[in-house]
């Protein structure tokens, strides 16, 4: 029998809310007032005034290492103390910090990892370097390769409490925030960590946005998932981080499966079956020994696309009759790429413990009439178990699914 492992209260940020009360309460209200316009396309980018002004502790210097025995290759230039990335984890991970720290005085540095989830966490620091080169002639004097690696953030977390256990950066696209917290979890259950900070963490920036622009999905409107009138996804940004700990939250409220599958289709396309999906969702169900009526609601990876969401409603017609209680939350926060799983996972979270129902479906309600219909209206439901999709380029599919026992309702502190 598998080690039951346990989800601490999410740390979070995004455009829809600074904590996991204040998204939750976006959701259920149905508010898209944090999608702004950016460049002629709505996108979901936090208030500046809402991240703290620099990160908590520097990246690391070369003088001195309290976390994982080697030495960052420099902090980030001078110009850079103030990048969006680190500012953005910083404001999710404080409020997790209690947590982190009871862990460490539990486990010690060296049996606490660290997964993070993420798309573009370079792009930051290297395009303002690049400029540079191309108006001065050189780069500047204290910029370094480093920074603009996918693994800077990562050991940015690492260094700030001082962990020396492993710290990976997962990059599965869209799928990296899931993908993080399944990887936390198979370091658990391998005994490499008593302890995972798990999670994803993303921002917007004009190179992701002109990618998407030059595949054509990029909406110029409101995101519109399942709509017959979809046009595709609003570009956000965010972090949420999860502590995954053996021992038994207050709140009771564990990952119960996950499941992965690839397609393989196409460099960005789902297949059109949606088999891969669906192969994803009944590994999961069976990770997590339930049944698929155990499940009382879905947050579909819902982009708005129209491959995408005709894929996830065959492959959710496929594993479930009737389907469960179904709505996708990226028109609220946007399509928060390599946190959009952590996120999602989060308000997955925060409806299991809050019980103030489900979110809204924010969408014109005109349904497309060449998928299956799914029931995305459904308001008035408090689940015990949910499951959040995720879906990538290249295929990637992972299925998380959380949720408290029926006989584990949370404990009184």
């Amino acid at each position: 029998m598998k080690k039951k492992i346990f989800i601490s209260a999410p740390g979070l940020i995004c455009c829809a809310g600074q904590n996991g009360e204040e998204l939750y309460e976006s959701c259920i209200k149905g508010y898209q007032g944090g999608i702004i316009s950016h460049k002629g396309s709505p996108v979901g980018q936090i208030p500046d005034t809402a991240l703290p002004p620099q990160p908590s502790t520097q990246c690391g210097t070369d003088t001195e290492t309290k976390g994982r025995g080697s030495p960052l290759a420099g902090s980030p230039p001078e110009s850079a103390k103030n990048a969006r990335i680190f500012r953005i984890i910083d404001a999710a991970l404080e409020q997790i910090r209690p947590e982190i720290e009871k862990a460490i005085a539990a486990y010690g540095p060296e049996k606490i990892g660290v997964c993070l989830g993420s798309c573009d966490n370079g792009s930051e620091l290297s395009l303002a370097a690049h400029r540079d080169f191309f108006e001065k002639g050189a780069f500047p004097k204290d910029y370094n390769l480093r920074f603009q690696s996918a693994s800077f953030p990562v050991e940015y977390i690492s260094n700030k409490f001082g962990l020396k256990g492993p710290a990976y950066t997962i990059a599965t696209a869209c799928a990296s925030g899931a993908s993080a917290i399944v990887k936390g979890a198979e370091l658990m259950r391998a005994g490499i960590c008593s302890a995972v900070i798990a999670g994803g963490a993303d921002i917007v920036s004009d190179t992701v946005l002109t990618g998407f622009n030059s595949l054509g999905a990029v909406s110029d409107s409101l995101s519109n998932p399942c709509s017959k009138n979809r046009k595709g996804i609003n570009l956000g940004e965010g972090a949420a981080f999860f502590l995954l700990d053996f021992a038994e939250t207050v709140d009771g409220i564990e990952l119960l499966g996950s499941g992965e599958s690839a397609d393989a289709y196409h460099m960005t396309a789902p297949g059109e079956d949606g088999a891969g999906p669906a192969k994803a969702m009944k590994a999961a169900i069976l990770d997590a020994g339930i049944k698929p009526e155990d499940i009382g609601y879905v947050n579909m990876h819902g982009t708005g696309t129209p491959h995408n969401d005709k894929a996830e409603a065959l492959a959710m017609t496929a594993i479930f009759d009737p389907c469960p209680p179904t709505s996708s939350t990226k028109p609220i926060t946007g399509h928060t790429l390599g946190a959009a799983g952590a996120i999602e996972a989060a308000i997955c979270w925060m409806i299991i413990n809050g019980k103030k129902g489900l979110p809204v479906h924010c969408w014109d309600g005109e349904r497309d009439e060449e998928f299956p219909a799914l029931p995305l209206d459904i308001r008035d439901v408090t689940p015990s178990i949910c499951m959040s999709n995720s879906f990538a380029f290249g295929g990637c599919n992972v299925i998380l699914i959380i949720g408290r026992t029926l006989s584990a309702e949370p404990r009184v502190q």
